[in-house]
């Protein structure tokens, strides 16, 4: 089991930043593949950006590259999404998740654990 709390959302304007957290529970964190989706109201979860278990390998939806970063620190079992130049459509609740051996996980059915997500809210 890895258990998976994430921090950082808030209320901000349109153009500023935010830096979400993920801190996960497990000493192996640092073989999991870590993902963030979001979910607005109404909507379904939508794939943000994955990172893989070194670092090394990221991957982001066209809607948030160039945008936003994901990053880990496997020392502190903790991965981030920074979020910069937000607007008002990012506004959802975010989730993180752990997945292991997946090539390209972009469906949330690819994820095993969950957070229990951070509102992020973009006004205009």
């Amino acid at each position: 089991q890895v258990q998976l709390v994430e921090s950082g959302g808030g209320l901000v304007q349109a153009g500023g930043s935010l830096r979400l957290a993920c801190a996960a529970s497990r000493r192996t964190f640092s073989s999991y593949t870590m993902g963030w989706f979001r979910q607005a109201p109404g909507k379904g979860r939508e794939f943000v950006a994955y990172i893989s278990w070194s670092g090394v390998i990221t991957y982001y939806a066209d809607s948030v590259k160039g945008r936003f970063t994901i990053s880990r620190d496997n020392a502190k079992n903790t991965v981030y999404l920074q979020m910069n130049s937000l607007k008002p459509e990012d506004t959802a609740v975010y989730y993180c998740a752990a997945t292991q051996g997946r090539l390209k996980p972009i469906l949330p059915g690819e994820y095993a654990y969950w957070g229990q997500g951070t509102q992020v809210t973009v006004s205009s």
